[in-house]
């Protein structure tokens, strides 16, 4: 079944779409029942072990589903992340740049390194070394040739599918590589990530995926200094078309074209 379902993109794009109108319908009044008891029974239970007179005053705020016998993590962010942040800190740049990926994550670097983001979406919070641009992927607002180091984690392959409120076009993760290419300087490094899959693929409205191949006829002109690839819950050195959909990380060095 498992098979067929992978093989039938006709089954897959109707599980897809029931999947999404699940989520606006789902109502489980049991299991909210449950976790409302557990959460009344644990506070008798903390009442009954006596009061901390530092704190008296009590309000409610129900946590209900962290209650896990496992930590929740998120495979990709966690594994592409950390990788990026290896090779920030090895290349200790004077100044790094990032296009589009997760604020959160670009907040940590930067108490380490001073980094400049770019993001069509303001950021609201400020951070000491922390510097925010407004600008597009696809219209960079830097010379030709002249940034050293530059990251761009899981952003490529949303250009021109709408998702985040850009305009749609078909070769919007093409020309949003290019423009990467653009303004990084002759030895300059980009560290880059993207979903990989056995064939080009459009999982509308939410990403592209990309062949190996095909990621690096985008980049011709790049040194591959360091590949990694995640499937499942795992990393590997090596593209295994396979495997199918995970996604591939990229350290690559522009050539003297």
């Amino acid at each position: 079944m498992r098979d067929k379902f992978k093989k039938n993109q006709l089954i897959r794009n109707l599980y897809f779409l029931l999947k999404t109108v699940d989520a606006f319908f789902k109502f489980q009044p049991f299991f909210l029942i449950k976790q409302f008891s557990w959460f009344f029974n644990q506070l008798k239970s903390l009442k009954k072990l006596g009061e901390n007179p530092q704190f008296k005053n009590v309000e409610y705020y129900p946590c209900l589903f962290d209650n896990l016998s496992y930590t929740p993590l998120e495979p990709t962010y966690f594994f592409q992340d950390s990788w990026a942040a290896k090779h920030i800190f090895d290349l200790k740049p004077n100044h790094h740049y990032d296009i589009g990926s997760s604020a959160k994550t670009i907040g940590i670097l930067s108490q380490f390194v001073p980094i400049t983001m770019v993001d069509i979406r303001p950021i609201e919070l400020e951070l000491p070394n922390l510097f925010f641009q407004k600008g597009s992927i696809l219209e960079l607002p830097f010379e030709d040739n002249s940034i050293e180091t530059l990251s761009s984690l899981c952003v490529v392959e949303h250009i021109g599918l709408g998702r985040y409120g850009d305009p749609l076009d078909p070769f919007g993760s093409e020309k949003a590589i290019k423009e990467l290419g653009r303004v990084l300087k002759t030895d300059g490094v980009i560290l880059f990530s993207v979903p990989i899959d056995n064939e080009n693929k459009i999982y509308f409205n939410a990403h592209r995926a990309f062949t190996r191949d095909y990621i690096l006829e985008l980049f011709s002109g790049f040194e591959i200094l360091d590949e990694k690839y995640h499937y499942g819950t795992k990393m590997y050195d090596k593209y295994d078309s396979s495997k199918g959909f995970g996604t591939g990380l990229y350290m690559l060095k522009k050539l003297d074209n």
